[in-house]
């Protein structure tokens, strides 16, 4: 299933300074029974954005009218727990395009890939510097830059780089899954199998 394109991303943010963030915290496990990738970013943290009776908690990020923005910004260790693909799913289908950590769960990292969510990871004080920007401006916006494979603070123009893995950054530029990749490379496989036979 093919997704966005991801070159550079501009946009505001929202701010969830919490840590050992796991994915059943991301999605409860009692939203996982659809298969499609739709429908799941309504029940985004779920249990942090709503009380019982199903009414809004003032207190969460999410529900603040002052943030907003298609990059999530996360304390340290997000991800982690079970390695539902769900919880990407979730973040994706509510519109969040990028998270910044200073640490991922690696099954979570690669599902965030595998369907078009950046995962940024950055040094803890670069996080820090993140935060107090946004605090300073909940408008501050951040530029990722995939090509270059930076984040600025655009308020003071502070950068940092990050890692991503060739293939995978390949994938996102072209807005491609795995089956997409293969697909695209259709017309090669082809030939390389019609060499074979021979």
């Amino acid at each position: 299933m093919a997704y966005d394109k991801f070159t550079v991303l501009t946009s505001t943010a929202v701010p969830m300074p919490i840590e050992n963030v796991d994915t059943d915290q991301i999605i409860p496990a009692r939203f996982l029974k659809a298969t499609e990738r739709k429908g799941f970013g309504d029940n985004l943290f779920r249990d942090w954005r709503y009380n019982n009776d199903d009414t809004p908690k003032k207190d969460f990020v999410l529900n603040n009218p002052i943030y907003s923005g298609k990059i999530l910004v996360a304390g340290r260790n997000f991800g982690s727990g079970s390695s539902r693909e769900h919880a990407a799913w979730a973040i994706y289908d509510y519109g969040f395009r990028c998270v910044v950590s200073s640490f991922f769960a690696d099954i979570f990292k690669n599902n965030s890939l595998n369907i078009g969510i950046l995962p940024v990871q950055v040094s803890p004080e670069f996080l820090n510097k993140i935060f107090t920007a946004i605090e300073a401006d909940p408008k501050a916006e951040l530029e990722v830059n995939l090509p270059a494979q930076t984040i600025t603070i655009l308020a003071t123009g502070e950068k940092e780089s990050f890692d991503i893995n060739d293939y995978k950054k390949d994938n996102m530029t072209h807005g491609y899954d795995d089956i997409d990749y293969l697909q695209s490379m259709k017309e090669e496989i082809s030939r390389f199998a019609a060499k074979s036979l021979y």
